[in-house]
């Protein structure tokens, strides 16, 4: 099970009452921002604008490719470590809005983590380092360091030890 807080709401479904659990400006200043880290070519650039404005934990070298989409209202529960890359228009959540509730879940990824193309990660999810997440994925759930998953629903490829394995071959 995915680690997320769940918030019960009242009166319509959860995204009527979404100005009353995050506030407008700081869902048009968010958006503002991922629009123009969206397609900033610049690495450098991209990652300071989104620890700056957005105070999202990216570390060195971490490169997210044209059209990612970090979350737009919870863009500080994402955290990213050294190294990683993440593939062109990955949409990463740290928010669900549902009928009854909307939910809340930080999403940790790793160092040395490659995420493919067209992937999306789901809120309250941890990718462990040296993880490998193929292109199109719906990460669902925690991805175990070292292992490769891949699918809708994700499933696991390869675990880290059968990953050391095929390297030695």
């Amino acid at each position: 099970m995915r680690k997320t807080e769940r918030y019960s709401v009242q009166g319509g479904n959860s995204l009527w009452n979404v100005y009353k659990t995050v506030s407008f400006w700081k869902v048009m200043k968010c958006f503002i921002f991922i629009q123009i880290g969206r397609i900033t070519p610049f690495m450098s650039l991209k990652n300071w604008i989104y620890r700056t404005f957005l105070h999202m934990k990216i570390g060195e070298r971490t490169s997210l490719a044209l059209m990612v989409m970090p979350d737009t209202m919870f863009p500080e529960r994402i955290s990213i470590g050294n190294n990683t890359i993440i593939g062109f228009n990955t949409t990463i959540l740290a928010h669900e809005y549902l009928i009854e509730e909307y939910r809340l879940g930080d999403v940790k990824i790793g160092s040395e983590v490659m995420i493919g193309a067209n992937t999306t990660i789901l809120p309250g999810v941890e990718i462990g380092d040296g993880a490998i997440v193929s292109a199109a994925t719906l990460v669902h759930k925690d991805v175990p360091a070292g292992s490769m998953v891949g699918g809708n629903p994700m499933r696991i490829i390869y675990t880290a030890e059968q990953m050391a394995e095929r390297r030695k071959q």
